[in-house]
């Protein structure tokens, strides 16, 4: 089979391309390499064997020259960042993902498989059990609650905390520009695959983690940001109190996913939870992180303030996709054991972190909390 990765040279992607090849496959690449996540260009760690084409998954001429030539697509490429540059997220997401499938249709490409890929972004806050009103949707906390240091969620029927659920691909309430995004990108992916029979199936992934991650693409998540402030034997900050749940999967798993929804007929016409399936808070994971960096004696700092726009839980329930065979085997100590390795192995890494914890702060994303 020959396959097109669009977004191919970032995370996930060269990964996926990796495996690909492993097995026989003809890889091609389509990626426009964009900053801040390829800062210093073409990645060393792409396999030789796959095909890089340098474009814009927007650019109709180059992306159909590349279509012309495979039999499936797995379309990674997305933009991702905390930037309130709204119309970017739906330029390059949306618009990318809607031409891909204008121009399957427009020349009657033979497409076989298209995998879009989504995220667990688009669960929003995800569902809650009140002990009172049962199981509820909750929006994202207001703005005046995190300013008060009140971290918790609470029912939005009679304000008492709310225990948070696993939440399954059934459910969806996105609320930011990159969640909206993402869950218009399942939607073309389910009904412009139904409509004009092109198999499309749409994986939301949990919180990736492993090697080849951007340093410096804020959107990269805690793994990034707590290894690299004990590669430098610094305390990272901890946003809010610390026991916001997370849901984190090895980058393994979601390559393992990936070929399943390219090759199991099943799955085609849905959409599939990729997740850990354990949950683990932000402050159990900074210590993992400092353990596995050998830096357990520096504690963190957790002095209050908030990531505007984060939620408070997020954490995937994984069960229809097991119901495919799959499984995740990888373990967060894994993903951060690898990435701390390909982290100590790489070279003027220095300031990074400051520019992005600086960058967020001018755009407002990062605030301090007034609790007394």
């Amino acid at each position: 089979m020959k396959v097109l990765i669009t977004g191919g040279a970032g995370f996930i992607g060269s990964h996926t391309a990796d495996a690909l090849i492993e097995r026989g496959d003809d890889v091609i690449l389509l990626d426009n390499l964009s900053k801040p996540v390829h800062l210093k260009g073409i990645p060393t760690y792409l396999h030789p064997k796959a095909k890089l084409i340098i474009g814009d998954v927007r650019d109709p001429k180059i992306f159909l020259e590349t279509l012309k030539s495979v039999d499936a697509v797995i379309h990674l490429a997305a933009y991702q960042d905390y930037l309130p540059d709204f119309s970017t997220f739906f330029s390059v997401n949306a618009v990318g993902t809607a031409l891909l499938y204008e121009l399957i249709v427009a020349n009657r490409l033979p497409i076989k498989r298209v995998v879009v890929a989504s995220s667990q972004s688009v669960n929003g806050e995800g569902l809650y059990r009140c002990e009172i009103h049962g199981l509820v949707a909750p929006s994202s906390r207001p703005v005046e609650q995190l300013e008060r240091g009140d971290w918790p969620m609470r029912c939005p029927e009679c304000g008492r905390e709310a225990a948070w659920q696993w939440t399954p691909e059934s459910f969806s309430h996105p609320e930011n520009q990159y969640a909206l995004s993402k869950e218009s990108q399942e939607k073309m992916a389910l009904s412009f695959g139904r409509k004009y029979a092109i198999p499309s199936v749409a994986l939301r992934y949990s919180i990736v983690q492993g090697p080849r991650q951007s340093f410096y693409n804020a959107y990269s998540g805690a793994c990034r940001i707590f290894a690299l402030h004990y590669y430098f034997k610094k305390a990272p900050t901890i946003y809010e109190d610390g026991l916001m749940q997370r849901d984190f999967v090895n980058y393994r798993d979601v390559v393992k996913a990936n070929l399943l929804a390219l090759d199991d007929e099943r799955m085609i016409g849905q959409q599939f939870n990729v997740g850990g399936g354990k949950p683990y808070t932000v402050k159990e994971f900074d210590r993992i992180v400092a353990k596995i960096s050998g830096c357990e004696d520096i504690e963190p700092s957790i002095p209050g303030v908030f990531r505007f726009g984060d939620t408070r839980n997020s954490c995937s329930d994984i069960t229809k996709l097991r119901g495919m065979g799959w499984e995740p085997s990888g373990t967060v100590q894994e993903s951060v054991s690898e990435y701390v390795e390909w982290l100590r192995g790489q070279a003027d890494i220095g300031g990074i972190f400051e520019f992005a914890e600086k960058n967020m702060r001018s755009l407002n994303v990062i605030r301090d909390a007034n609790a007394d």
